[in-house]
């Protein structure tokens, strides 16, 4: 059987690592991305290797499209080079930030800034990486809870989330006759180091989050790394156009 391998952006840190270590376990090979953090990366490369399968950290900035062309040629001789092959199977648009700031206040740098790395860069992500997607591949976008319930201070953010679950659907429209599918998983609030970690370290905003969640406690990264594994399984290949949201219940 032909080696998967999953494109995993944002690979070095928090929920993308924690969906490429679940990956692996599957036997799925590893390209992730880093932004500045190559020790990290690289560290993440080593754990997903004593799994069993190969792994690259390849650096991206997601808000600057116009490194695109370059890092999908690099994807491609790596492809060639590492696995001998000239495709791929699976991209995980999960690389993100978070920014906190209420309608009122939030600046234009910060909402560009927020289109550029949750909306501009995954559109065109994936259309430079569109000629390496194998046929019968799938792509992965990720959304926030944050499109389905309204918490001041992410109006901008969850804008751009929401934006990218039209885009899921448009491209599983657009990309069904190469069988490419394309859904979508929406997280609920995760302790991670995510918006400054605030869910994580703030004990308060932590069980009160958890008293609203249907399930009683604050998602885990665990939590959301399997629920991508799963959602790339064998099993599921004809979901397709799918918002798939992995919050434990929360605020329903």
């Amino acid at each position: 059987m032909t080696q998967r391998i999953a494109i995993v952006t944002g690979g070095s840190r928090g929920l993308g690592k924690n969906a490429a270590l679940k990956l692996a376990e599957k036997g799925i090979a590893i390209i992730l991305t880093y932004h500045s953090q190559r020790e990290d990366a690289d560290d993440v490369v080593r754990e997903i290797e004593k799994k069993g399968v190969k792994a690259l950290a390849l650096q991206l900035n997601v808000a600057e499209s116009a490194s695109f062309a370059a890092f999908a040629n690099e994807v491609k001789q790596q492809l060639k080079h590492v696995w001998q092959r000239d495709s791929f199977d699976y991209l995980v648009n999960n690389a993100g930030i978070g920014i906190n700031a209420p309608f009122t206040d939030i600046t234009e740098a910060q909402f560009d800034q927020l289109v550029n790395i949750h909306f501009k860069g995954p559109f065109f992500l994936t259309q430079h990486l569109l000629p390496l997607i194998k046929n019968g591949g799938r792509i992965l976008n990720v959304s926030s809870g944050l499109t389905r319930f309204a918490l001041p201070g992410y109006s901008a953010y969850a804008a751009m989330k929401g934006a990218m679950e039209v885009l899921t659907h448009y491209q599983a429209k657009e990309l069904g006759a190469r069988g490419i599918s394309a859904n979508i998983i929406a997280p609920g609030a995760i302790e991670t180091d995510f918006g400054g970690g605030a869910v994580r370290d703030n004990a308060e905003l932590n069980k009160a989050i958890a008293a609203q969640t249907a399930l009683g406690r604050v998602g885990l990264p665990d939590d959301i790394g399997e629920a991508i594994a799963a959602l790339l399984g064998d099993g599921l290949g004809w979901m397709n156009a799918q918002r798939i949201e992995v919050s434990g219940g929360m605020y329903i």
